[in-house]
């Protein structure tokens, strides 16, 4: 049985779609979720929803939202385009940082890399249809995150970085 340190707007009876671990301090959430856009979506925010990720700034959680969507997302559009699967997400909050780690068996990232994530004047483009994989997604995460690292072992995609939460 899982004892939770404190709940804040965790639903009674969760989803079928994901699972949470808790651990004590330095605080850990785990989630699972199906590779999937609503199990994402009702994931981060049963994660947020956690004690202590309940209790940071408005700021430092909707940022972590973003950020985490904008990987998990990725994930379930490129990793799994080809086939379903489960998203791992660990994250390990030690004031003043939120560390994540986010783990996948999918596909890898293109030639075992992450992308670039520069930011693309729109006003060069013809559509929107020609904006260039890994653009203002990545752009994103990488402001919003230090120390990110990726790594392909063993047929999973690890994905870790750091976000400011104090």
């Amino acid at each position: 049985m899982i004892t939770f340190p404190r709940v804040c707007d965790m639903p009674a009876e969760p989803p079928g779609v994901w699972t949470v671990t808790v651990a004590p301090a330095p605080a850990r959430v785990r989630i699972v979720v199906a590779s999937d856009p609503d199990a994402v979506r009702d994931g981060l925010q049963s994660l947020f929803a956690l004690a202590p990720f309940c209790d940071l700034s408005a700021e430092v959680r909707g940022t972590a939202e973003i950020v985490l969507a904008e990987a998990l997302n990725n994930i379930v559009e490129h990793a799994y385009a080809e086939y379903g699967g489960q998203i791992e997400v660990t994250l390990d909050y030690e004031h003043p940082s939120l560390c994540c780690e986010v783990v996948d068996n999918g596909l890898p990232m293109k030639d075992g890399r992450l992308p670039v994530g520069e930011i693309v004047d729109l006003n060069t483009l013809e559509s929107l249809d020609d904006l260039p994989e890994g653009g203002f997604g990545w752009f994103l995460i990488r402001s919003l995150t230090r120390g990110m690292v990726y790594r392909r072992q063993s047929g999973r995609n690890t994905l870790a970085f750091r976000m400011e939460a104090g």
